[in-house]
């Protein structure tokens, strides 16, 4: 019966080019931090294995064999491919990319990203192209399939294994058009109560934040219409006495860039009196994404994008 052939694992090949390079068991030792006596015994394996001498003494010195020769490219042809393959992965080279990045975000979020984002993909990943996908999927499936790459807005959903960035906390301030009767006296409760609202909801709904704030002046506003997104609530606001909600900064910070279709469509952006819950804006993705190279750049990429705040006096990003 034959014996089985012999494997020759990956610390043994580590050994073998460690030995063919330094043609001395002590040295080879202590380039692999190790005893001359485990290399002279590893050395010993070798030479069964591959059923020749390798290292012969020749004075002083050791020399390799025919054959040694013959292994010494490939050998350490073999350690390097097993460094490449076990190093952590390193950040990939953005103008190297190729491909499409597909992010799910809301009407506001997905305006302030786009032109940002494709600016910085133009000038470092001019191999990628962008989609954006409005809020038609459920994000946490959709991210565990591959749908989508990167979720950005305002992160409601709750899955274990989803991971999540915080990019901005912003304030909600009411949008009026120019010349609307809310402009000129100190807004308060009372008189943002008895304007009418259009109000942003995906889900249709009539209510939120602000009139639970109300609720605690007991007052109620009326809302006129739910729209699905904020850009058609702004526009509609520019053109009505109807008042809408928007995400600005908190103060002390940067400009938003959120606000900026706000400030293009010439809305005025009114403090709120009431104590409203903050909004936090973060990106999500699923954690197989964690450590690619390429995911990083576009996580980067966003995150500098949410982050920059656009020129004074810019009509939008």
């Amino acid at each position: 019966m034959n014996s089985p052939d012999p494997v020759l694992d990956a610390n043994l090949a580590v050994a073998l080019d460690a030995l063919l390079s330094e043609q001395s068991v002590t040295r080879a030792a202590a380039r692999l931090h190790t005893s001359p006596a485990a290399m002279s015994r590893t050395l010993a394996r070798l030479r069964r294995v591959l059923q020749d001498p390798l290292l012969v003494r020749a004075g002083q010195a050791m020399v390799p064999t025919p054959r040694a020769q013959a292994l010494r490219e490939e050998a350490a042809a073999v350690v390097r491919g097993l460094g490449a393959l076990l190093s952590p992965g390193t950040g990939a080279d953005p103008a190297t990319l190729r491909g499409t990045c597909t992010l799910q975000a809301a009407d506001l979020v997905g305006a302030a990203l786009a032109t940002g984002l494709l600016g910085l993909t133009r000038r470092e990943a001019p191999g990628v192209s962008l989609r954006f996908r409005a809020e038609d999927l459920e994000a946490g499936p959709a991210l565990r399939d591959g749908r989508i790459d990167l979720e950005v807005g305002a992160i409601d959903h709750v899955d274990p294994e989803t991971q999540v960035e915080k990019l901005l906390t912003l304030r909600m301030v009411a949008a009026v058009r120019p010349g609307h009767p809310l402009l000129g006296d100190p807004l308060t409760p009372a008189r943002l109560a008895a304007a009418e609202h259009v109000a942003v909801s995906r889900r249709g709904r009539f209510t939120g934040p602000l009139d639970t704030a109300l609720a605690e002046h007991d007052l109620r506003r009326r809302v006129a219409v739910v729209l699905p997104g904020h850009l058609a609530a702004m526009a509609l606001a520019a053109r009505s006495d109807l008042v809408c909600l928007v995400p600005a900064a908190l103060p002390g910070m940067a400009a938003s860039p959120l606000t900026a279709d706000a400030t293009a469509l010439g809305l005025h952006l009114l403090d709120i009196p009431l104590a409203l819950p903050p909004l936090t804006i973060g990106m999500a993705w699923h954690p197989r994404q964690a450590a690619d190279g390429a995911h990083r750049w576009l996580r980067d990429a966003v995150r500098r994008t949410l982050r920059s705040a656009p020129p004074a006096g810019s009509p939008g990003l």
